[in-house]
C-alpha cells in the first residue's frame, strides 16, 4: 500500500472535492449539507473530521440515550481516531469494528478496539491507524479470496450477549442473540453504527 501523502494532501476529501468542483463557496455548502444530514463537523486547522454514532435498529427503545461521537484527525503517515459513547448500561463492555456496511450483513469487517464504560454509562477509546479513503482489506488467497474492498463505516457491539437480552433489546427472543463481533467471536448485537451515511460513502471516505 502506498500511503505516504504529505499533510497538505491529507486534507478532508469533502473539502478537496468541493474546492475543485465548485470553488470555496460550493465547498462550504457541501460541508453544511453533510453536517445537516449526518451530524458531521469539519475542522480545517487540525485536519479533523467528527461524526456521530447512532443507535442501531431498535436500540433506542431499550437504551433511549445511547449514542456516541467519533473524531478522526489525519496525520502524515496515519490517523488518530477517538471514540466516545454515552447512555450505555453501567460498567459494560463493547467492541468497535471498522466495517464495509453499517447494517446487516456488514460485509468485510475488522476488529479495532474495546470500549468500556463506567458506572455512568460513559466510555472512550483512542486508537491509531489508517482511517480514511484508503482504508481497505484484500485477500489474494487462503481461506477466502476477495479483491481490495474498502471499509468506510463503524459499528459498536455489546461484548456480552446477555446484556442486551436482559435489557429487553431483543423483543421476542427466547435466548440472547450471539454474533461474532468480539475477540472470542461470542458477542451480542450491534448497538451503534454510522448508518446516517450512505452505504458506499461512510464517514471514513471523507478523510484523506
Amino acid at each position: 500500500m502506498n500511503h505516504t501523502p504529505s499533510p497538505s494532501r491529507r486534507a478532508l476529501a469533502l473539502i478537496a472535492a468541493g474546492l475543485s468542483a465548485v470553488g470555496v463557496a460550493g465547498a462550504a455548502a457541501l460541508t453544511l449539507g453533510l453536517t445537516a444530514a449526518s451530524g458531521a463537523t469539519v475542522s480545517h486547522g487540525d485536519r479533523s473530521f467528527s461524526f456521530a454514532l447512532k443507535p442501531s435498529g431498535t436500540i433506542a427503545s431499550c437504551l433511549p440515550h445511547a449514542g456516541g461521537r467519533v473524531t478522526i484527525t489525519a496525520g502524515s503517515l496515519n490517523d488518530t481516531m477517538t471514540v466516545s459513547v454515552h447512555g450505555m448500561p453501567a460498567n459494560s463492555g463493547f467492541d468497535l469494528f471498522v466495517i464495509q456496511r453499517p447494517t446487516k450483513p456488514f460485509g468485510v469487517a475488522w476488529y479495532q478496539t474495546d470500549v468500556n464504560v463506567n458506572r455512568d454509562g460513559n466510555g472512550s477509546a483512542t486508537v491509531r491507524g489508517v482511517f480514511s479513503v484508503e482504508t481497505f482489506s484484500v485477500s489474494l488467497g487462503g481461506s477466502a479470496t476477495f479483491a481490495p474492498t474498502h471499509q468506510y463505516h463503524l459499528g459498536l457491539w455489546f461484548n456480552n450477549p446477555r446484556t442486551p437480552f436482559n435489557l429487553g433489546c431483543e423483543p421476542g427472543a427466547t435466548a440472547p442473540v450471539v454474533t461474532p463481533f468480539n475477540g472470542e467471536q461470542h458477542a451480542g448485537i450491534q448497538v451503534l453504527n454510522t448508518a446516517q451515511f450512505p452505504v458506499n460513502a461512510g464517514p471514513l471516505s471523507h478523510v484523506h
